[in-house]
């Protein structure tokens, strides 16, 4: 059983990855070349949601919250996704106002990053079977990083999930395997240096941290 403790955790370690703090950067903004055929982005927020994917469905939410930065935003709405903001000062600065300023973008992040990643992550522990909150951290961190498990990455081993009789902790350990390979050697090398999280999930199950009961450091910050 996952509890809210375990769930706490799981997000501030994934904060860590995204934007250097347990508690994540909310107004935290950077450009990287991740985009369609290699176009520079926007990525945004606590857990760095891109220009290209959902950034206009956070901005939607922000907005159906009553976002004293909503009719600032209205303008930019429809080009969001369609038209690169990625060099618009005054987008970037509305980003930012929003996030530092009003409550309701905090909200609207953590609602959006709730309802399109983390749910996912559960619906796909509990629907294989898992029950580990080292699993769920590794399941979750690549809906965030990677948009889901991969499929692709699944036919790299052979091991089966828990539901279909498999063993959890093999499962999981070959998949991070599979993915630390995929992304250290991917042709787009700025995902290199994302590496480093799954390593960081190896290294916890090389240390039997299987529930995150004992404290988990990456990137020089310690998630007690």
């Amino acid at each position: 059983m996952i509890t809210p403790e375990n769930k706490k955790k799981i997000l501030q370690i994934v904060n860590v990855f995204e934007t250097g703090t347990p508690e994540g950067k909310y107004d935290a903004i950077a450009i990287f070349p991740d985009g369609k055929g290699g176009s520079r982005q926007i990525t945004y927020g606590r857990s760095q949601t891109t220009e290209q994917g959902n950034l206009r469905n956070l901005l939607e939410r922000y907005i159906s919250l009553g976002g004293s930065f909503s009719a600032a935003f209205q303008p930019f709405m429809s080009q969001v996704g369609r038209v690169p903001l990625v060099d618009n000062k005054e987008f970037k600065q509305l980003l930012k106002d929003s996030a530092k300023e009003d409550p309701r973008m905090r909200i609207a992040q953590d609602e959006t990053f709730e309802i399109l990643y983390y749910q996912p992550a559960v619906h796909f522990f509990n629907g294989e079977g898992f029950t580990l909150p080292l699993s769920l951290l590794v399941i979750y961190d690549s809906y965030i990083h990677s948009g889901s498990i991969p499929g692709f990455l699944r036919t790299r081993f052979a091991e089966r999930t828990p539901l279909r009789g498999g063993d959890e902790k093999v499962w999981i350990e070959e998949y991070t395997k599979a993915r630390q390979n995929w992304l250290a050697t991917h042709k787009r090398k700025i995902l290199h240096a994302t590496a480093v999280r799954p390593k960081t999930y190896l290294a916890q199950m090389a240390k039997g941290n299987w529930d995150l009961s004992a404290p988990v450091t990456t990137q020089g910050v310690t998630i007690p």
